[in-house]
């Protein structure tokens, strides 16, 4: 019994890698048909993208219709710069995450002030110039002085108010 073995070149892509890689442009076009206007402002593009996607807002009740729509913003996605899309997306799913990432930074540099004194004022002087020397050091002063006198409820008031003014010069 001879059975016919097929060798597949190199540059040849599986019938099973195309499905695989349309059903990811699916995917994402899912994803955009689930983004408002003012989201889809963000997002990088071409004008036959966009208009693919206004047609499926209009016929999201319609099932069968939305499916095959989807599957045109499948085949124009090929044509688009896929990962910048993706990044984009991911960019506006996840701004509660990067907001609490930076404030984290944020705090962590409240907290290295208060440890380090001048050296680290001087540092963030020289990032962010647009910071008061004076207003800095009389900040951290404060909460240094606070926590010595061991007033614990002063302290993190002083301290939130340090936070409160590295906030809009530093996120």
């Amino acid at each position: 019994m001879n059975k016919k073995v097929e060798i597949i070149e190199e540059d040849e892509i599986s019938k099973t890698q195309i499905k695989r890689e349309a059903d990811v442009l699916k995917l994402i076009g899912r994803a955009l048909i689930a983004l408002n206007k003012k989201q889809l402002a963000q997002i990088p593009g071409s004008e036959l993208l966009f208009h693919s996607i206004s047609v499926a807002h209009k016929i999201m009740d319609k099932n069968e219709a939305l499916r095959r729509q989807i599957q045109y913003i499948g085949k124009v996605l090929r044509n688009e710069d896929c990962d910048a899309i993706r990044t984009a997306i991911d960019k506006l799913n996840n701004k509660h995450q990067q907001l609490t990432h930076a404030t984290q930074r944020l705090e962590r540099l409240r907290d290295e002030l208060v440890e380090q004194g001048d050296s680290k004022i001087n540092e963030l002087l020289e990032q962010f110039p647009t910071l008061e020397r004076q207003k800095l050091r009389q900040l951290v002063r404060q909460v240094n002085k606070e926590k010595k006198a061991e007033k614990q409820a002063k302290s993190e008031k002083v301290a939130k108010d340090l936070f409160n003014y590295l906030k809009p010069v530093c996120l």
